[in-house]
């Protein structure tokens, strides 16, 4: 049986030297896939021996934890960063080192995944041949590309696309902080492919042709070598490396069973008693029925003199009003249908006509609860919704729906930063990913519910852990 992860990577055909490493196997005692890529940092002496040492500690760490998955993903580069920062103390040649990373753990029996992050290296997912970018690249252009400031093939040609916030062996304990590492978890489900690569590929390949060469149908070497030969093809500017995991479990898909009374007679099995239908009954002729005598209906005078006389006193009350709206130039009031106030609106436009996967509500224009008198509808493809500090939903009196409801034609959602309150339910998704990342539920009566059936009619369960994220069980 061919195995479902697979690494390579390639110096490229401008560089002399190759300052990429990868892992890609199997760690024993978790039965999962270890996948990881690095990236030295260039421009630096020493960018290789950075990525080296990385990789190093990275996968002597992750065989030897006991901790749950994302913990041991963020340790292994927390004690990666440290190695880093140590040999540039002890060797002044290397003193600017550095390298970027990413590290994911594909758990193929459990269809979970979790990453840790630092960097421009990047993770994708592939799922129903759409590819969904689930990394942020921190850097400058990556935060203009992410948030739909930049094209894609803008993003790839940028002068400063090479300039990077965060990486391994920057600061001895910046790292620890909370939000230096990226980390998530995510469903992996079975046909699912995670890639991870360096900006190599990611600088020469467009999403579209790494996309086109995920969704055939060869072996994951064959993909993982035909996506460095696209980049080398487009140029080679660059180290390359491609890692991939594969969910290849087949979904389980319920036999379906005929009912009895469909089963042919020829189908019946030799040892079965034959059942012998029972003769039609004998239709007899029509018989002349009399009619039956008149029912005697009881007279309703009383009720109707009694509703005739509330429409006159109704009337009567309404030409009185509006006599008194003339003379006192007052008009009548009427109900008006409920509006949605100014931050409601703002944020449901900034969700609509999002041009980029990513939006961040700053705390300069959400700096109050936003009241929700109506849905917010998510239909994109991919989305990442961070909200700011302090970013509060809070149900209006008169609503009673969700504060989000999520399209079916979502792929991949990301909702970070957020609270919801005294909603009736916080969020209703119809897609099959979704990730929650220090959202809080505040007096929510049914914090999420999901509205869809795989194609197996398997029932679906799940559960929200104690870092926020709904994983199906």
């Amino acid at each position: 049986m061919a195995e479902n992860y697979f690494g390579i990577t390639d110096v490229g055909r401008v560089r002399e030297k190759n300052e990429d490493t990868f892992i890609a196997e199997k760690l024993s005692n978790k039965n999962v896939v270890l996948a990881c890529v690095i990236d030295g940092v260039g421009g630096y002496v020493g960018g290789e021996v950075a990525a080296s040492l990385a990789r190093e500690v990275i996968l002597e760490h992750c065989k030897s934890s006991v901790a749950q998955s994302i913990d041991m993903l963020k340790d292994a580069l927390i004690a990666a960063n440290e190695k880093i920062y140590l040999e540039k103390l002890q060797n002044q040649e290397y003193n600017k080192m550095a390298c970027v990373a990413t590290l994911a753990l594909a758990d193929v029996q459990h269809n979970k995944f979790y990453y840790a992050h630092v960097g421009d290296t990047r993770l994708y997912l592939l799922r129903d041949e759409t590819l969904v970018k689930v990394s942020k690249d921190q850097s400058f252009v990556g935060f203009l590309e992410d948030t739909g400031r930049l094209t894609e093939r803008a993003a790839m040609t940028h002068p400063r696309r090479n300039e990077i916030d965060k990486a391994l062996g920057f600061d001895a304990h910046l790292i620890a902080t909370n939000d230096y590492i990226e980390t998530g978890e995510s469903p992996f489900l079975p046909g699912d492919i995670l890639l991870l690569c360096s900006d190599g590929l990611t600088d020469m390949v467009t999403r579209e042709q790494i996309m086109t060469a995920l969704s055939n149908h060869k072996t994951l070497p064959e993909k993982g070598k035909a996506l460095v030969q696209a980049a080398n093809d487009a140029g080679g500017n660059d180290n390359i490396t491609v890692v991939l995991a594969h969910n290849n479990k087949r979904g389980v898909k319920q036999k379906a069973i005929q009912p009895a009374s469909l089963i042919k007679k020829n189908e019946q099995s030799i040892d079965e008693p034959v059942i012998k239908e029972a003769p039609l009954p004998v239709v007899q002729p029509l018989q002349t029925i009399s009619p039956a005598p008149p029912t005697v209906v009881k007279s309703n005078k009383g009720i109707i003199i009694l509703l005739s006389s509330l429409c006159l006193v109704f009337f009567g009350c309404f030409l009185w009003m509006l006599w008194k709206s003339k003379t006192t130039g007052e008009a009548p009031q009427a109900t008006l249908a409920k509006q949605m106030n100014l931050q409601e609106k703002r944020l449901a436009n900034a969700i609509g006509y999002l041009r980029g996967n990513t939006l961040v509500l700053s705390d300069s224009f959400f700096a109050q609860e936003i009241i929700i008198s109506d849905t917010l509808f998510i239909n994109h493809d991919s989305l990442h919704l961070k909200g700011g500090s302090n970013t509060v939903l809070v149900r209006d009196s008169l609503y009673e729906g969700p504060a989000f409801m999520l399209s079916k034609d979502c792929k991949y959602v990301l909702l970070e930063n957020l609270t919801l309150s005294y909603f009736d339910i916080g969020i209703i998704a119809q897609n099959k990913a979704l990730h929650l990342k220090n959202v809080q539920f505040n007096n929510c009566h049914i914090p999420l519910q999901y509205q869809f059936t795989f194609p197996d009619k398997q029932p679906i369960s799940g559960s929200i852990t104690d870092q926020g994220f709904f994983n199906l069980e």
